[in-house]
């Protein structure tokens, strides 16, 4: 069931607001039902009742040779009314039912007092009155017509009252149904207001979450680039503490990158003069084995000190995006590597667009290119896109990670043991995009291409292949 319900907060508080205000209508309509009942049953039965009163006194007050002329003048086709022997047919002495019994109490309180008066009145489901001819034509004009469709449709009330002749004067009328009543007149209003109800609240929830996803998009933006812009005061006061809140925090996070960065340029810097010192000092001495060795290791650890600082500037540069060939970019790369004789190749591929910064992507692509070559001798390139994402994989022959290593290569500085002692030519360890990954290097290859994957957005994954080999898997999404 909760899956399908809405997963946004804008979903959500509006199906929340509609539930409401369905439930609320339901009410409303029932109860004005219930009232409209007693009202048309008040209306319609009482005022029909009242005129049989009025009538019968005035029968009963004319000449006996009166009586069936006035009868007849009386009667119409809506509301019959007769003078016989017998009581009307129908006209039974049902009062149990609770509409006859109101009217029958109705009456009865105001024809004038008689011992033996006899009154009988009954409520049937089917008008007597409209049996007789022309009523039909009658119940379809107005007013009656307008009553029809108010009420829906209508009951038989047929009521006999024994006069002090003997005589049975009867009538036959027509009562406006109580059941559940369809009336357009309060309908269309009801539904008049929801809409504006529903278009307002629309509006009002929009308005409210609108600043949630300006700061949902910020967040991820300041993920990719701690440069962005930072977010202007809108929405509620809480919505505007919040980006207050979040500019200072990106603020922050500048200037720690700064500091990080302007330290280790700083320590780079110290550590290289004492460096260029033993360097000039070492070259100073005859030719021996000790003097190689001396010389090799301060180049080692001059490397290691630019490549640190290096992988800290990439992590703060802030190249401008812009809309790129990616298949170029590959193609590029691929054609120089093959050039210098590497077995590189790459599958045909149409241009593939993408805004993105291209110098930053091509370092990533070169280290899984290099890294491939380095530990699985060879590397094969393809990409492909769909409307969603653009995907890059390299795949490569060589033995491959074992799987609890995976995530651990990615980690800057980590290196493989296998591969550390396999190797001390100083290759970069966990660079390797296909092997065993240790080797001499100080394992900031992977690092370096994740973390520029992941400011476009993407993702970078290794995975063992059935056959033989690694697979490095980036996806960039568009």
């Amino acid at each position: 069931m909760s899956r399908f319900l809405p997963k946004s907060l804008f979903g959500q508080t509006l199906l929340i607001m509609f539930s409401g205000l369905i439930v609320s209508h339901l009410i409303g309509a029932w109860i004005y039902a219930s009232d409209r009942e007693q009202a048309v049953r008040a209306v319609g039965g009482l005022a029909t009742a009242l005129r049989i009163v009025n009538l019968t006194s005035l029968v009963e007050d004319v000449p006996a040779d009166w009586q069936g002329r006035l009868v007849t003048g009386l009667s119409d086709p809506t509301f019959r009314v007769s003078l016989s022997a017998r009581p009307a047919e129908g006209a039974e002495n049902t009062g149990g039912e609770e509409t006859a019994a109101i009217i029958k109490e109705f009456i009865a309180e105001r024809l004038p007092r008689r011992s033996d008066r006899d009154l009988r009145v009954s409520v049937s489901p089917t008008p007597a009155a409209l049996s007789e001819p022309g009523a039909g034509r009658a119940m379809h004009s107005p007013p009656f017509r307008h009553l029809r469709h108010t009420f829906g449709g209508w009951q038989g009330l047929t009521v006999a009252v024994g006069l002090k002749d003997g005589q049975w004067l009867s009538f036959a009328a027509s009562l406006p149904d109580t059941g559940p009543a369809k009336s357009w007149p309060f309908f269309v209003p009801m539904l008049i207001m929801a809409v504006i109800v529903i278009v307002t609240s629309v509006w009002a929830v929009r308005r409210v979450t609108v600043p949630l996803d300006t700061l949902a998009r910020a967040a991820e933006r300041l993920g990719k680039d701690v440069d962005a812009e930072p977010l202007t005061d809108i929405g509620t006061a809480e919505m505007r503490q919040a980006s207050r809140a979040f500019n200072r925090m990106q603020a922050r996070l500048k200037r720690l990158i700064e500091n990080r960065t302007n330290m280790l340029a700083a320590i780079s810097h110290d550590l290289r003069t004492p460096l260029t010192l033993v360097r000039l000092r070492a070259e100073a001495f005859p030719d021996s084995e000790d003097r190689t060795k001396i010389l090799s290791t301060v180049e080692e650890m001059e490397r290691m000190i630019g490549e640190r600082l290096n992988f800290i500037r990439d992590e703060a540069q802030a190249e401008k995006r812009r809309r790129t060939d990616i298949t170029s970019i590959l193609d590029s790369i691929v054609q120089d590597m093959t050039d210098a004789g590497l077995p590189v190749a790459m599958a045909p591929a149409p241009a593939v667009i993408l805004d993105c910064r291209p110098a930053a992507l091509k370092r990533a692509f070169i280290n899984l290119i290099d890294n491939a070559l380095k530990y699985g001798k060879t590397a094969r390139v393809a990409i492909a896109e769909t409307p969603e994402a653009v995907e890059i994989v390299v795949d490569d022959d060589g033995p491959g990670i074992p799987d609890e290593e995976l995530t651990k290569v990615f980690q800057a500085f980590y290196r493989l043991e296998s591969a550390s002692e396999q190797s001390t030519d100083g290759i970069d360890s966990s660079g390797g995009g296909g092997g065993g990954g240790g080797g001499g290097g100080i394992g900031l290859g992977l690092a370096i291409a994740l973390s520029i994957i992941e400011s476009h957005g993407g993702t970078l994954e290794l995975i063992n292949r059935p056959q033989s080999g690694l697979r490095a898997r980036v996806t960039l999404p568009r």
